[in-house]
């Protein structure tokens, strides 16, 4: 079973439901957003997370925004409260450049509607942002299964997979990133085992990704963050395979915090290790990954275990959400559109002029 992590319900005047990842792997919660404000926590609160997931959902967040409007209000109107929800939305995660494309997406969408049709109704509007944002929605799909096919290759009969974090089913649309390599390989009969980097100080690869891969009936194996290297020097690990949240111009992918360290020592122990993202992920307004905004989070996640205080009183935490992995520590990106091999300024440049 492959979770779905978001759908819409209804119509233009409907909600937003998610699977409120906090709650795994105990409970199986369904949130409803009925609002801005409500999805803004869920992404702020890492109830949704995962850069595409968090992209479509803002996508439909903007069809919540739009519920604010009266009968009264016409496109012009409709265009003030779009941008204001454009802004709202924005600041609620600020790596993950799904986010920001998918709310780009929908409003340069809506103003060229505008243009074409300025005596158009406001209902109009709305039923045009709605369409985008399921448009959105079935691509994320689509763009999923793709980069399961094309990467499944690099998953052999009996290999040692290691991941980082969550880039599954619960972090997009679709069936993931990074793990709809495994779903595509476990189709085809291959047997591998997957060892999934526990990921603190959230723990989304515990909690998640071996939540998914277990309910996947794939072999399975939580290890500590501190783990990887051993078992890349006995030889367990063919290849190591992330996710992204922000992809530079020149190949520098942003990514949870730790997966840096898994490039280094990949590259220490010959392991290839791969990215799988769709192209929006893709930021070349950002020439390097040295520019990558990194968000900063709370101190209590590190300080905190559960309710279970584990630190000093009023320590100094440092606490970044995401690192940047050098592209020269990539050994491809895998995309919806092909494999990327040793990326670089040209060949991303060439990849996304195609």
């Amino acid at each position: 079973m492959i979770a779905q992590t978001l759908k819409w319900v209804g119509g233009i005047d409907g909600f937003l439901e998610l699977i409120d990842q906090r709650r795994l792997p105990g409970e199986l919660v369904r949130l409803q957003c009925r609002d801005t404000e409500r999805l803004y926590e869920a992404i702020k609160t890492l109830a949704v997370r995962g850069a595409p997931a968090i992209g479509v959902s803002a996508a439909y967040g903007l069809v919540l925004g739009m519920q604010k409007l009266t009968d009264t209000d016409d496109s012009e109107r409709g265009l003030e409260v779009l941008a204001k929800s454009c802004e709202y939305l924005a600041s609620s995660r600020p790596t993950a450049v799904n986010l920001f494309w998918a709310l780009d997406r929908i409003r340069q969408s809506a103003e060229r509607f505008v243009a074409d049709k300025p005596n158009a109704k406001l209902q109009a509007l709305r039923e045009v942002i709605l369409a985008e944002a399921n448009a959105i929605y079935q691509e994320d799909v689509k763009m999923c299964r793709r980069i399961g096919e094309n990467g499944q290759k690099f998953i052999k009969q009996g290999a040692g997979i290691l991941t980082h974090c969550n880039a599954g089913a619960l972090a997009t649309a679709g069936q993931g990133t990074a793990l709809s390599l495994m779903f595509e390989a476990h189709k085809k009969g291959r047997k591998f085992k997957v060892y999934v980097d526990e990921t603190r100080p959230l723990l989304q690869g515990a909690r998640l990704t071996a939540w998914e891969l277990k309910q996947a009936g794939i072999d399975v194996v939580v290890i500590c963050d501190n783990t990887a290297g051993w078992l890349m020097k006995q030889g367990h690990i063919s290849a190591v395979i992330t996710g992204a949240d922000r992809i530079a111009a020149n190949g520098d992918a942003a990514n949870k915090i730790g997966t840096y360290s898994l490039s280094v020592l990949a590259r220490e122990h010959g392991v290839p290790f791969y990215i799988a993202a769709p192209s929006s992920t893709f930021d070349p307004s950002i020439k390097s990954g040295d520019e990558i905004p990194i968000e900063q989070r709370a101190a209590e996640e590190v300080t905190t275990f559960g309710k279970t205080q584990i630190a000093p009183d009023s320590v100094k935490v440092y606490n970044p959400a995401f690192d940047v992995t050098d592209a020269s520590n990539i050994t491809a990106i895998i995309t919806e559109r092909g494999v990327i091999k040793n990326p670089n300024a040209d060949s991303i440049s060439k990849y996304l002029r195609s």
